[in-house]
């Protein structure tokens, strides 16, 4: 004869494997189906909507204007600039540990006004006192290009305004890879913050990287107007002259826009950006780049900026980074040779910024 202990000892087993059986089939349900998590896509999440502008204009006055700047040593600047290239080449999981090995990191989000996607490179972890600057990918999509062009903003807060120049020349042509100075010309100890005449800077590292995929770039900086009364803008094509036909299509193009142009190749001007070392190294590789120097009253006036960033848009196709065979292809380690250590600065562009 059956203990009334033993039924309830049936009946608890019956309930407890009942339960089980509706929990699976509730968890099976809401999956899906069945199958491992492992063996089911994941769901993409949607990329973050930003204003770039916006974004970087928080940047420059939340963190540039007060940061400090600690010098990077050749192993931190050279993975930066690496990851930024492993990225360039598609490898993005590998990009992402070369750069945590420095503590940067790279985000992906979709700028508000262009609806184009774009990559973050950042320091996530001492942004505001080591000041090595960001960096920003235009990410390629059916029916746009993979980089071909930089367009580089050396002296934020310094040149006021220069980097509203810099985001515009980014959305207006795509393509473009942006990379942006992360503390004031002046924030280091004996220049060592002034990335427009410093070899031993990330910033320079990756202009370096880009140079060495035949990425053309154009400069932008800012003057006083009592520098150069006479003139609105100064296009200077460096130490070099290879970007020549860029910077005639670019003085024609701002003046169409009712800018005064000096054309460095024409005349003398201030600030001609002969011995910056981004501009020094791209020359060095037979590759274009630009020296645009604006006034204070073109960067002050949103509507001067609108003009100006018409013109480089206009003037984009004689840069040719995408009309050569390779170009964003890495061509080799030359413009590594410009990243030891060293300044070499520029009397008139120390003093006379806008």
């Amino acid at each position: 004869m059956t203990s009334p202990w033993a039924g309830k000892k049936v009946i608890f087993a019956i309930s407890l494997v009942t339960a089980l059986v509706v929990v699976g089939v509730v968890l099976v349900t809401s999956s899906g189906g069945g199958g491992s998590a492992k063996d089911r896509p994941q769901r993409a999440r949607p990329r973050e909507q930003v204003d770039l502008a916006a974004r970087i204009d928080d940047f420059t006055r939340q963190t540039i204007r007060r940061s400090a700047f600690r010098p990077p040593t050749a192993l931190e600047r050279r993975a930066v600039a690496d990851g930024v290239g492993l990225y360039l080449d598609g490898r993005r999981a590998e990009a992402g540990r070369r750069l945590a090995e420095v503590d940067f990191g790279v985000s992906a989000f979709t700028d508000t006004a262009t609806g184009r996607p774009f990559a973050e490179f950042a320091d996530r972890a001492r942004e505001s006192t080591r000041g090595w600057g960001r960096v920003y990918v235009d990410l390629p999509q059916a029916g746009r290009p993979a980089a071909k062009w930089s367009v580089q903003v050396p002296h934020p807060v310094a040149d006021a305004d220069s980097e509203k120049l810099g985001v515009g020349a980014w959305r207006a042509t795509p393509g473009g890879v942006l990379v942006l100075a992360g503390a004031n010309r002046r924030a280091g100890k004996d220049g060592a913050a002034d990335v427009a005449h410093r070899r031993d800077t990330v910033f320079h590292a990756v202009c370096a990287e880009l140079i060495a995929r035949r990425l053309p770039g154009i400069q932008v900086h800012g003057f006083a107007d009592s520098t150069e009364p006479d003139y609105d803008v100064i296009v200077s094509t460096g130490r070099g002259d290879h970007g020549r036909t860029w910077g005639e299509g670019l003085a024609a193009a701002l003046s169409r826009q009712g800018f005064d142009v000096c054309r460095v190749w024409v005349r003398r001007c201030s600030l001609e950006g002969r011995t910056n070392v981004q501009g020094r190294a791209a020359a060095d590789a037979g590759l274009s780049f630009l020296h645009v120097e604006f006034s204070r009253t073109v960067r002050k006036s949103p509507e001067r900026i609108t003009r100006a960033v018409k013109a480089i848009r206009e003037a984009a196709g004689p840069a040719g980074g995408a009309a050569r065979p390779g170009a964003g292809a890495r061509a080799g380690a030359g413009a590594r040779a410009d990243e030891g250590t060293g300044m070499s600065a520029d009397a008139n562009e120390g003093a006379v910024v806008g």
